[in-house]
């Protein structure tokens, strides 16, 4: 399997992390990565074909959002956290707090 590209921190674009995050889809991910920390591709619980999925986590990793590790014969997926918070303090942790609800 071949490693996957992800833009440096410092080419994060503001603009582009937005584009990417307001498709309902790739917020329903986010929130998703958000609570478990990191997941296998195939593990997503959302309402598209595997290729449409495969599209999102693209658009995803490609603005910086997640990062994507392989392993083995799958690829794990998770938030760039840190990255983000260096980039654009606030806007993550703000985002995944809107969109995922708080622990009873």
């Amino acid at each position: 399997m071949r490693a996957l590209q992800h833009p440096d921190v410092e080419d994060l674009e503001l603009a582009a992390v937005l584009t990417a995050l307001a498709d309902p889809v790739r917020l329903r991910i986010v929130a998703e990565l958000a609570r478990s920390g990191g997941i296998v591709c195939g593990q997503f619980d959302v309402p598209v074909s595997m290729s449409t999925l495969s599209h999102h986590l693209k658009v995803l990793r490609e603005a910086g959002v997640l990062r994507v590790t392989p392993q083995g014969s799958y690829r794990t997926h998770e938030l760039r956290r840190e990255e983000m918070e260096t980039r654009f303090p606030g806007v993550l942790e703000s985002i995944t707090r809107a969109i995922v609800p708080p622990a009873a």
